[in-house]
């Protein structure tokens, strides 16, 4: 009987052995490695060179109908295919976006597939479905292993860590710890996109993409050792009203599922950026890439550009003859400063609609909101209102329809703090009807992009950063400075941040401290304005009062004048957490910026890849004593070297903003 039992066992892993499938997809570039496992389950490993980026990670889709998608697999077809092409990019970091992948498609028995794709700039996979019944999702395993207890860069929810439920109710804002993957918090949930410091200073950020009647996700590492996995927020079964002013649903009761879909349908990406140096994360372009294309067949009326912002600065005007406060003297006062300046929009954040109300037909009687929209007009300056999310969604057709009659130009929508499948459908759903009516959309308390501007272009903006708002009341011990060197390789891989910088007050490490109506920045004036290129934004805040830019006309000037999308972006030497250099164009005019962290830092640039011929500089540069007043700069112009060198040194906290303009007749 025993040597039945052990001539059965041998014939069972002999069995297993012979069935096991293993797929494996390159990169164009052939430096990608996609390996695909398949056997009781399906796998799949990353490999760039000789360097591991992931180790074999079982995925599967667990429905409650009793079926797991990825459970004793068995394979029905395969195909591949390559593509190379171009995507236009209206409202992005480039015009266009050169995308080249190499696919494998995967179908299974029981009417289930995945979608493998390797690009130059990483690689992505997700499930599809022929199914054509309603799907109820249990579950979704995403699991990211390693073989070695890397150095990670994780961003945790900022919603009560009490739970994991409380967890799911955040912002999507928070600083990052940098830590071994087994030091993560296993009590708390992490954000996307969140990077791995692999080995050969390569680092892989994941995320991801497609993110369509569906939750997003979380990253969970509930054992302490060297894998982290997905974790989705369940359906809301029940909610309340509450919130901030009363402008929220929170969650009561949810469902013991994380979606409910129908069939067939495609699902979300999961999205693995891989780089050989940290400055390719800074021009990546796989969430876009893996995005739906434009659903909009008219894009003429969208128009990205700066915005005169009120709420940073608490509306704390000087030098005025009227009670400055959320009312019509104030507003015009903000339109006049925009139209002097070039800026194309003025916000009226919080205030303007009658508090506790949600409901945006009721308006404050300090504000005529009609005839703002006329001053504004009649001064090439449009107007933008800012709306809590319940506020909309229970009237969205109405509110959407009125406000586009009398001329408002968008709405930025706030406080969802939530990214499961109900809102998600939210987040559609306030676009599209937003487009109907050629309304810009700017989402704050929000996800982190996921290609949905790509989708619907009207969606000019996110928040999802830990932006500059946070310096109005956040301690002596937050360090932006650091935040702001870390964030663009991660972050804002995933698209464009709402960060609202622009302070005109600056501050030195030790003379930082938080004041609600009369914030200041952290570090000096120059990487202010450094920040104006460095960041991705094509609605761009200036964040501080009229008042204050008026005394200090030279950056106003400048700030207004960086374009908020471009033709061309060149990622320069950077180090993620350390410092960033970035060039990008719009039409023939390049701008230069540079952020460092609270190292005085010099640095050369090798800017042999612009055109031939001569350009003129125009070089803000942190002051000679800008490490004691954070405010000191200097503003210089010189023919750039015929050697297209630029060499500048950054304070610590420190920053430079370049201008180069081709001169006549190069």
């Amino acid at each position: 009987m025993r040597r039945k039992s052990i001539l059965l066992t041998c014939i069972c892993l002999f069995s297993a052995a012979v069935f096991a499938q293993k797929q494996t997809l390159q990169s164009p570039d052939g430096k990608i490695t996609l390996t695909v496992q398949i056997g009781e389950h399906i796998s799949y490993s990353v490999s760039h060179e000789q360097t591991e980026v992931v180790a074999a990670s079982p995925v599967s889709i667990r429905l409650q109908q009793g079926k797991t998608w990825g459970d004793r697999p068995k394979l029905k077809r395969k195909q591949r295919r390559s593509i190379a092409r171009q995507i236009d990019a209206p409202f992005y970091q480039k015009a266009t976006v050169d995308e080249a992948y190499n696919e494998l498609t995967l179908g299974f028995a029981g009417n289930y597939g995945l979608v493998f794709r390797a690009y130059n700039q990483g690689v992505a996979y997700r499930f599809t479905t022929t199914e054509k019944q309603e799907l109820i999702i249990e579950n979704e395993e995403v699991n990211l292993n390693f073989s070695a207890d890397h150095t990670v860069y994780g961003a945790y929810s900022n919603g009560d860590a009490r739970s994991i439920e409380t967890q799911f109710f955040n912002s999507h804002e928070n600083v990052y710890a940098v830590t071994p993957l087994s030091r993560l918090d296993a009590s708390r949930l992490l954000l996307l996109p969140f990077a791995v410091a692999l080995n050969d200073g390569k680092k892989v950020c994941f995320t991801e993409a497609g993110l369509d009647d569906y939750p997003g996700m979380y990253l969970l590492n509930p054992d302490g050792g060297q894998a982290v996995k997905g974790v989705f927020a369940p359906v809301p079964k029940a909610t309340k009203l509450g919130g901030h002013n009363m402008l929220q649903q929170l969650v009561t009761e949810r469902e013991n599922y994380i979606a409910k879909t129908a069939g067939p349908r495609s699902f979300p990406w999961r999205v693995l950026a891989i780089s050989s140096e940290d400055r390719e994360l800074l021009d990546n372009d796989l969430v876009y890439s893996l995005a739906e294309p434009s659903r909009l067949t008219d894009v003429s009326w969208i128009k990205p550009g700066k915005v005169a912002w009120d709420w940073w600065n608490g509306w704390n005007l000087d030098g005025v003859d009227f009670r400055a406060g959320i009312n019509d003297e104030t507003y015009k006062y903000y339109i006049d400063f925009a139209a002097q300046n070039g800026i194309g929009y003025v916000i009226l954040d919080e205030g303007w609609s009658v508090n506790l109300k949600y409901d945006l037909m009721q308006v404050v009687p300090e504000i005529n909101v009609g005839e703002l929209v006329d001053y504004g007009r009649s001064r090439n300056v449009d107007i933008i209102l800012w709306g809590g999310y319940w506020a909309i969604d229970r009237d969205m057709e109405n509110v959407f329809r009125h406000y586009s009659e009398m001329g408002v130009k968008g709405f930025k929508v706030d406080f969802m703090d939530r990214d499961d499948q109900t809102m998600v459908n939210f987040y559609t759903r306030c676009v599209a009807g937003a487009a109907k009516y050629k309304l810009l959309i700017d989402f704050h308390g929000t996800c982190q992009p996921t290609g949905l501007n790509r989708t619907y272009p009207n969606l000019i903006n996110y928040e999802g950063v830990f932006g500059l708002e946070q310096l109005k009341w956040s301690p002596e011990t937050v360090d932006m400075v650091v935040y702001d060197v870390t964030m663009p390789f991660i972050r804002m891989l995933a698209g464009p941040v709402d960060y609202t910088q622009g302070a005109m007050r600056n501050a030195v490490r030790e003379n930082y401290r938080p004041v609600y109506t009369e914030a200041m920045s952290q570090g000096t004036r120059c990487r202010q304005l450094a920040e104006y290129v460095v960041f991705q934004s094509p609605l761009n805040m200036l964040c501080d009062h009229p008042s204050n830019y008026r005394r200090e006309q030279e950056c106003t000037r400048f700030i207004a004048a960086v374009p908020s999308v471009w033709d061309q972006t060149v990622a320069l030497d950077s180090r993620i957490g350390e410092y960033i250099t970035v060039a990008r164009r719009k039409d023939t005019v390049w701008y230069v910026g540079g952020l460092t962290d609270w190292t005085e830092r010099t640095v050369t640039l090798d800017l042999s890849f612009l055109d031939d011929g001569l350009y003129e500089a125009e070089l803000f540069r942190d002051g000679v004593n800008a490490d004691r007043s954070a405010r000191d700069y200097k503003r210089e112009t010189f023919d750039l070297p015929a050697s297209k060198k630029l060499t500048v040194t950054m304070k610590p906290g420190g920053g430079f903003a370049c201008k180069l303009t081709k001169k006549d007749g190069e």
